[in-house]
Parts: C-alpha cells; sequence; structure tokens
C-alpha cells in the first residue's frame, strides 16, 4: 500500500505535516492528539496505479495524403460554424445551446454525478452531530437499595457526539476519486451532447439549404415547361406538331410540379427539425426559402495524435475508465478490516447548573475494528466484478478512439471524392444545359421532333439536381468531419 494523497482531500484535523489544526471541541485535548495520529495513518490505497489505456494512433490520417482542398483553413475557434459565412446558419447555432432539451438533460445529469462527488467527499470528514432531551422521571420506593421514599426528578442532557471512519485502505478516498471521475465524464458528455447537437443543426441546416435550391431550380423548370407546354399546344393548333408532342410536353411539366412538391415536405421536414433542436414549437418557427451557394471551407485534419484530446466523448470514455480504476480500490478495500471511531461528550444534570463543569461528560471511543471472516467469496466476488467492469470501460475507451479516427477518415474520403465528383458533375450540368439549348433550337426550326427536346431537357435537369445534391453533401461532410475533430480543428 502507498500512501496517496494527488487528489489533494486531506481531513480538517490533520494539517500535511501531520499536526493538528487550530481548535478545539468537546474532547479533551490529549484525546485529539490520539485522533489526530490515527488520522494521519490514513489515506492509503489499494487501487491499482492508474494508466490509460495504450490505443493504436497512427502517425498520419491515410486519407489525407498528398491532398488539400483549396480555399480557407479553419482556424482553431469554439464556434466553427463561422467558417462557413451563412449569418443564418450563425444565428440558429448561437440559439441552440440555450434551448435544446437534450443538452439541457446532459446538464442535469451533470449536476446529479457533481451532487454524487460532493456525497462521497463527506465521508472524509467526521459526521457531527448534537442533541438536547429533558425527561421527567419518578424513581420508586421499594427500588433496591433505597433510602427514601418515591421521589420525582427532571433530568437535562445536552450533548453532541462524533463518528468517524479511519480510511486505512482507501476505501473512502477511492470513492471519492471514482465519483470524480464520473463527474468528469459526464461533464464531458455535455459537450459531446453540444458537439453533436451544433454538428447536427449544421447538417440539417445546409440539407435545408441543398433543397432550398433545387426548389429554385424546379420553380424555373416549371416556368420553363409551362412555356414549352404553350409552345407545343400553338404548334399543335397550327398543324406543326403532333398530339404526342403535347402530351410529352405536358407530362414534362407536371412531373416537375410533382417534384415541386415533394421536395417541399422534405424541406418543410427539415425546418421542423431545426424548430425542435432549438427548442420551439415548428408552428411559431420559420426560414425562408433561399438560393445560396456555400462553399465548404478547407479544414485541416492535424496528427492523429492531438485527436485524444479534442474529442469529448473519449475523454468521457477515459474518465469512465479512470473512475473503474479507483472502484477496484473500493471493492479491495472490504477484504480488510473496516476501523470507525465514535466520541461523545456533554452535560447531564437532575439539578443545579446544566452547563457546569462538575456535570460535564466525554467518552471517546468505541474505537471498533469490523471484518468478515467467512461470506461465502462475496467480496472477492466484487472485486472480480470491478475488474471486469474496468476492463469493459478499457475496451469501450479504445473502441470509441477507433471509432474517432475511422470517422475522420471517412470524412477525409468524402471531401476529397466529393471535390473530384462536384467537378466531373459541373462539367456534365454545363454540357446538358448545353445539349438542352441546342435541342430547343433544333425543334423550334423544325429539324428535331419533341422526343429529342423532352430527352435533352430531363438530362439537364437530373444534372442539375445531381449536382446541387453535390454540393449540398459537401457541405454536409465538412461539417462531419469538424465534428469528427472535436470541433477545434488543428492550423494546417
Amino acid at each position: 500500500m502507498s500512501v496517496d494523497r494527488a487528489d489533494g482531500w486531506i481531513p480538517e484535523q490533520v494539517r500535511d505535516d501531520g499536526r493538528k489544526t487550530e481548535g478545539r471541541s468537546f474532547l479533551v485535548t490529549g484525546r485529539l492528539a490520539t485522533l489526530g495520529a490515527l488520522l494521519a495513518t490514513a489515506a492509503c490505497s489499494v487501487a491499482p496505479a492508474y494508466v490509460r489505456p495504450a490505443t493504436p494512433a497512427p502517425a498520419a490520417y491515410k486519407e489525407a495524403e498528398g491532398w488539400q482542398a483549396a480555399g480557407t483553413d479553419v482556424a482553431p475557434s469554439g464556434k466553427w460554424w463561422e467558417a462557413f459565412a451563412d449569418p443564418v446558419l450563425t444565428g440558429l447555432e448561437e440559439r441552440v445551446v440555450a434551448g435544446n432539451q437534450d443538452l439541457a438533460a446532459a446538464v442535469a445529469r451533470y449536476d446529479q454525478a457533481r451532487a454524487v462527488a460532493r456525497q462521497a467527499r463527506a465521508d472524509l470528514f467526521p459526521e457531527v452531530g448534537v442533541s438536547a432531551d429533558v425527561s421527567r422521571d419518578r424513581v420508586s420506593a421499594g427500588r433496591p437499595l433505597a433510602l427514601g421514599s418515591a421521589a420525582p426528578y427532571t433530568v437535562g442532557t445536552v450533548g453532541a457526539s462524533l463518528a468517524y471512519e479511519l480510511d486505512l485502505f482507501g476505501r473512502v478516498r477511492d470513492s471519492v476519486r471514482a465519483s470524480r471521475a464520473d463527474a468528469a465524464a459526464s461533464e464531458a458528455d455535455v459537450a459531446a451532447v453540444t458537439l453533436g447537437l451544433q454538428a447536427q443543426l449544421a447538417s440539417i441546416y445546409f440539407d435545408m439549404r441543398g433543397l432550398d435550391a433545387r426548389i429554385v431550380l424546379l420553380r424555373q423548370t416549371v416556368e420553363a415547361n409551362a412555356r414549352a407546354y404553350q409552345l407545343t399546344d400553338t404548334r399543335h393548333s397550327g398543324g406543326i406538331a403532333s398530339g404526342i408532342d403535347v402530351s410529352r410536353a405536358q407530362n414534362l411539366l407536371a412531373s416537375a410540379r410533382a417534384e415541386l412538391s415533394a421536395v417541399g415536405v422534405a424541406r418543410q421536414r427539415d425546418e421542423h427539425a431545426i424548430a425542435v433542436l432549438l427548442g420551439e414549437a415548428p408552428a411559431g418557427f420559420t426560414l425562408a426559402v433561399e438560393d445560396r451557394q456555400l462553399a465548404p471551407p478547407a479544414i485541416p485534419a492535424g496528427l492523429p495524435s492531438t485527436l485524444l484530446e479534442r474529442r469529448p466523448d473519449i475523454a468521457a470514455a477515459e474518465r469512465r475508465v479512470a473512475a473503474a480504476n479507483a472502484r477496484i480500490g473500493v471493492a479491495r478495500s472490504a477484504l480488510f478490516p473496516s476501523v470507525t471511531l465514535g466520541a461523545a461528550g456533554g452535560f447531564e444534570a437532575a439539578r443545579g447548573s446544566l452547563l457546569s463543569a462538575s456535570n460535564g461528560f466525554w467518552a471517546l471511543g468505541p474505537l471498533s475494528a469490523a471484518l468478515a471472516i467467512f461470506d461465502g467469496g462475496r467480496r472477492r466476488a466484487g472485486v472480480q466484478r470491478a475488474r471486469g467492469e474496468y476492463d469493459e470501460a478499457a475496451a469501450s475507451y479504445r473502441q470509441t478512439v477507433l471509432t474517432a479516427f475511422r470517422e475522420v477518415e471517412d470524412a477525409l474520403a468524402s471531401q476529397r471524392l466529393l471535390a473530384a465528383q462536384e467537378r466531373d458533375q459541373r462539367i456534365a450540368a454545363e454540357a446538358a444545359e448545353h445539349t438542352r439549348e441546342l435541342a430547343l433550337i433544333r425543334y423550334r426550326d423544325g429539324a428535331a421532333d419533341y422526343l429529342e427536346v423532352v430527352t435533352a431537357q430531363t438530362a439537364a435537369l437530373d444534372a442539375e439536381r445531381a449536382l446541387l445534391t453535390v454540393r449540398s453533401q459537401q457541405l454536409q461532410t465538412a461539417t462531419d468531419l469538424i465534428r469528427a475533430l472535436g470541433g477545434g480543428v488543428a492550423a494546417g
């Protein structure tokens, strides 16, 4: 066993040098010296020395090699969403922390964990109680050794008591360490929930803005198809176009209108989801449709080793390992005797002044020790259980680290490949638009039938829709990468 005072908690009765603190109690000075000597022998711990579980950390991210997106790097900042330069998003992000109920629940759990830690800390100090009572009694004249007749009398008692567990094997201090680690994990959970909500809000927002762009595109498509339908109907009335051409034009127009309604449904769902994230009723929340083309910022990933310090979920998992390690000490301390000290003192009198020195009483003790000799292996099973909980927490910590590395690699790969996809899809959309314009010219000149126009218009709409989807995915991937990196990104 080794004395461990790294947590800084020293009983109030003993200073760091082992001497008593100033002050007097109802116990005599000599008895306080005995108490101080007993306390000085406490604070040993039978918990294993804590070492953070080893995890594999590559020297660099595989998906980040040989590629860097163009643009402005995101600077390390808690307000990472400002890198997207969208004032609406910034305003929403500033509201989510204040109104979200999932975050409020996480904060409440953190408050509970802090209260549990304070409860555990209270066992480091003696429990002192005071009492006072008055009783009226009558003694019998026929009692043994009676010297007189029956007589009534009144007894008053004022006193105080003290009970203290001598923490010889560190049960109390390991409990404090475990509860403190749990509170730190809960605090990290609050940070993880906050980051997750902020990233979720940004992802939904970018999806909604992608749908806004599709709504604008479809509105333009509906207008263009309406004009084309009118033109085709006019040509059909003049005997130039066939009824099939009119039906095809009408099909294009109706299909575009139907898709516009479907996109509107998805857009409203995103808007409602944002309202709930902000802690507001969807009925009172509205965001106007905007066709704003945002460019994702370049996000340097930094070194994998720094990820262990930035991700709050990793910090929470590590603190839970530390708590499980301390609870091994709590379980092992049950194999040793528990030692408690009691003391009492006060004044008792049936006559005269109650608080006079002659009516005072005190008692130091009992100093008791208890140890179960046979319990059917219950305590050792408790130690085995505590070790199993530690192994579980350590495995969860390693899995959390591996998951974090995977999420970063996934986001980096998506960022790189989406950039190439966006470039190629933009070329395809430009070519499809050019083909559509040529097909319309050929149809007006009578060089082609309307089937060629329909084919070109459908291809152009598909290409433009795909381009908008890729751009929305780029923004969401940037959000995923920032979240995977822990919200604060390293300088490039």
